[in-house]
This record gives C-alpha cells, sequence and structure tokens, in this order.
C-alpha cells in the first residue's frame, strides 16, 4: 500500500473520531514539519509553534479534508500559512540552515560527514558556501524562499507546491524561475564558490 493510501486510510479513520489514527499521522510527519518550519524560520521557538499551530489546524480541518490532494500537500500548505501568519505578527532577523538536521523536540544534530576524503579546505569551501547561502536565502521574500526550499531541499514537485500554495501550475513555475533568477542575482559576486 502506497504512502498516499496510508495517509487517506489514517486521515478516514480520524475523521471518525480515532484519535490514535490522528496520532499516528502527526507522529509520521511531525519530523517533516519541523524540518521544513526550522528551515523557513531558522528558529528552534518558531518552528516548534508553527508546528503546533498547524497540527492544529489540521486537526479541526480535518472533517473538510476531502483527499483530492496527499495529505503531505494540505500539511505543507498548512504549514506555509502559519508561517506566513507568523511573520506577519513579527518582523524579526532569523537565520536558515538548509543542511542542519534538527530532531523533533527542537534539537540540532550534527550531520557527518559521508566521506573521509574531504580535505580540510573542501570542508571550509563547503562551510562557506552554506554560509553565503543562507545569507542569500534570508534576503528573498518569503513565498521564493518557501518555494525554493519546497523545491530544492525538500524534493516536492511542481504540483506538490502548486496545491500548497493554493497555485495555478504556470504561476509556480514562473515564480519559482523568478525566485531561482533572484537568487542567482543576490549571489553573482560569489559564483566562483557555486561553478564546482
Amino acid at each position: 500500500m502506497s504512502s498516499f493510501q496510508d495517509d487517506l486510510l489514517l486521515v478516514e479513520r480520524a475523521q471518525g473520531g480515532d484519535r490514535t489514527a490522528f496520532d499516528d499521522l502527526v507522529y509520521k510527519y511531525e519530523q517533516r514539519a519541523y524540518q521544513y518550519a526550522y528551515r523557513l524560520t531558522g528558529s528552534s521557538d518558531e518552528a516548534s509553534d508553527i508546528v503546533a499551530n498547524a497540527f492544529v489546524r489540521v486537526y479541526n480541518a480535518l472533517p473538510n479534508f476531502k483527499g483530492q490532494a496527499a495529505f503531505t500537500t494540505w500539511l505543507y500548505r498548512i504549514i506555509t500559512n502559519c508561517y506566513l501568519d507568523a511573520k506577519k505578527k513579527v518582523k524579526n532577523k532569523q537565520t536558515i540552515s538548509l543542511d542542519s538536521n534538527v530532531g523533533a523536540d527542537g534539537s540540532e544534530q550534527e550531520m557527518q560527514i559521508e566521506s573521509g576524503d574531504d580535505t580540510p579546505l573542501e570542508i571550509a569551501e563547503r562551510n562557506q558556501r552554506e554560509r553565503i547561502m543562507q545569507d542569500a536565502l534570508l534576503k528573498l521574500p518569503e513565498y521564493q524562499r518557501a518555494m525554493l526550499i519546497m523545491y530544492h531541499v525538500d524534493g516536492l514537485a511542481y504540483e506538490e507546491i502548486s496545491d500548497s500554495l493554493d497555485l495555478p501550475l504556470g504561476t509556480v513555475k514562473s515564480r519559482l524561475n523568478r525566485a531561482r533568477m533572484a537568487l542567482r542575482d543576490i549571489l553573482k559576486n560569489e559564483m566562483e564558490l557555486f561553478s564546482v
């Protein structure tokens, strides 16, 4: 059985009042939801708040979920909306780590270097690229940042982003292209680091 079908069964059971089924959905997606929210906010506390609010919204809106889109697509839409709502309330400087592996409890876990062949220079260059990319992403508007993270980090398809943000597919493609161009413009002075 596919994950999509598994999710639909859990949703149907939860809609029927099975609290365990809802808990299973939360358990299944809390880590992924948290990592997405953390990449958007750069803050453990803000990410935790956004995910908590998102799952409250999911629970309250569960009777309205029809299964026309994947549960994950719906969840991404709700998380994105919670993030944008929080941004409207609080405007503060944030940092983002695209390579952080953040635990569901909010603790940041160190990523292991896959190859022992990396030289200190290669590691330093990679770390510098990550810092520059983080700074560049923070300069983008929230929607562009969210789209780039959804597509390039979380691997969502155009259709999933379209459903998550409630935008036409063509709009997603053009806005994602504009986001890439805006990111390229921000990074134009650092291109030698990204040409590897």
